[in-house]
């Protein structure tokens, strides 16, 4: 792929079943604690939800916000620099509403693909 082409590098932050899900809440919503994100997707287990939000939070996507107090208190919220994927996401989001439609006009509601 030439140099210039920098799609690969942008669909390995957003890559997986639940990144997307996760960004689309954290947008959606502002801050969220841990438990509010998994109460918002709940076929995410713990371990998944853990290892998402570390790699968002490496590639800066996502802040990670530690309060020192007991019992410990953790917030997430979109950073600033991944405030820049939300029009993105939405197109995708927008997508992929039209293209389940689409699937169904074509081949009815059996055949749609859809889970």
């Amino acid at each position: 792929m030439k140099s210039y082409c920098k799609f690969e590098s942008a669909l390995d932050i957003l890559v997986g079943k639940w990144k997307p899900v996760i960004l689309l809440q954290l947008i959606s919503n502002g801050i969220m604690r841990f438990s509010e994100l998994q109460r918002a997707i709940p076929d995410i287990n713990k371990k998944m939800l853990t290892q998402q939000l570390r790699e968002l939070e490496y590639n800066d996507i996502v802040y990670r916000k530690v309060y020192s107090q007991v019992p410990p208190k953790v917030e997430y919220s979109i950073s600033d620099y991944g405030k820049g994927l939300s029009t993105v996401l939405q197109a995708l989001n927008d997508w992929g509403e039209t293209h389940s439609e689409h699937m169904i006009e074509l081949y009815g509601a059996d055949r749609s693909g859809n889970k």
